[in-house]
């Protein structure tokens, strides 16, 4: 049995994680989605928020779920007896920021593998940055994130 964890802050949660969480869901037995509070990056959604969302967002699938990650990334993906970290890539760009920590992932804990999933292609320009400078100003990020995503996005503003 495979498990893995799909690590990230989600600020907010995105069509593009969404995407990933469900083609990972079908690769592997189990998804952890790994909701963590970045030390260096200051959130707009508390870790509550983005764990309820997870949540609800993944309510209707049997082998995910979401739980908050402090720490490492490798210490969490032990903990929940995750033997792979799934990471998303954009682009190339993505790919050259998401090498090296795989590299020391593997350092670290030899056992763990990290795979990358290609974005789908209606979502490789979707960076949960833009959806909330978009969400800040009032506009609509429904083509961006799931509605229940962008309802509580709307509530944030008011």
């Amino acid at each position: 049995m495979t498990r893995a964890l799909f690590p990230g802050s989600f600020d907010p949660p995105t069509l593009g994680h969404l995407d990933l969480v469900l083609r990972a869901a079908v690769l592997f037995d189990g998804v952890v989605v790994g909701v963590a509070a970045h030390p260096s990056k200051r959130s707009w959604l508390t870790l509550e928020e983005r764990l309820e969302l997870w949540g609800r967002l993944l309510a209707d699938q049997p082998n995910t779920n979401a739980v908050a990650i402090d720490g490492l990334v490798v210490e969490a993906a032990a903990e929940h007896a995750c033997g792979v970290l799934v990471r998303g890539v954009r682009s190339g760009g993505d790919l050259d920021d998401e090498l090296p920590m795989a590299g020391t992932n593997r350092q670290m804990a030899p056992e763990l593998d990290t795979v990358f999933l290609g974005s789908s292609p209606e979502y490789s320009h979707v960076r949960a940055t833009l959806v909330r400078q978009i969400a800040q100003f009032g506009g609509d990020v429904g083509l961006l994130v799931p509605p229940l995503v962008a309802e509580h996005l709307a509530t944030k503003r008011s």
